[in-house]
C-alpha cells in the first residue's frame, strides 16, 4: 500500500524517525490529500518494493506513544527511493568482503609426493608376470 511508504516517509522526516499518533495521522493525512502528485510518487516506490510490509517486517515500531521508524526501515526507505545507490553500496560491501571458498576442488597430486609410474609394460596377449 502507498499508505505505508508514507508512514515511511512521515517517520524518516523527523527527529529521531518518532512521531505520536495524532502527529503522524495529521502529516499523513497532508500528504495523501495534496494531490495525485504525492500519490504517483508513493505508488512508483511502492512498485519498486511490491511486498513491503512495515509492521511483519520490523520497519516500523508501535507503542502506546507514538511510532518510530527503525534502522532497516531507514534502509529500505533509501534503498526504494533510490535503487541504483543500494546497488551501488552493496557491490562496495561485497567488494571489502574477503572470499572464501570451502568446495576448492583437491589436488589430484598434491605437492611433494610423486607417483611413481610402473617400469614393467604390458604386452598385448600376454599375461602379467
Amino acid at each position: 500500500m502507498s499508505f505505508q511508504v508514507t508512514i515511511l516517509k512521515v517517520l524518516a522526516g523527523h527527529p529521531g524517525g518518532y512521531l505520536s499518533v495524532a502527529d503522524l495521522k495529521r502529516a499523513v493525512s497532508i500528504l495523501i490529500c495534496s494531490g495525485p502528485d504525492w500519490t504517483d510518487r508513493t505508488k512508483r516506490l511502492l512498485a519498486r518494493a511490491p511486498g513491503l510490509d512495515i509492521f511483519s517486517q520490523s520497519l516500523v515500531v508501535r507503542d502506546t506513544q507514538g511510532w518510530q521508524i527503525t534502522e532497516a526501515g531507514r534502509a529500505v526507505l533509501a534503498a526504494i527511493e533510490d535503487p541504483a545507490a543500494s546497488l551501488v553500496a552493496e557491490e562496495v560491501s561485497r567488494a571489502e568482503q574477503p572470499v572464501y571458498s570451502t568446495s576448492a576442488p583437491l589436488l589430484a597430486n598434491p605437492v611433494g609426493r610423486r607417483v611413481r609410474k610402473s617400469r614393467r609394460r604390458r604386452r598385448v596377449g600376454r599375461p602379467a608376470a
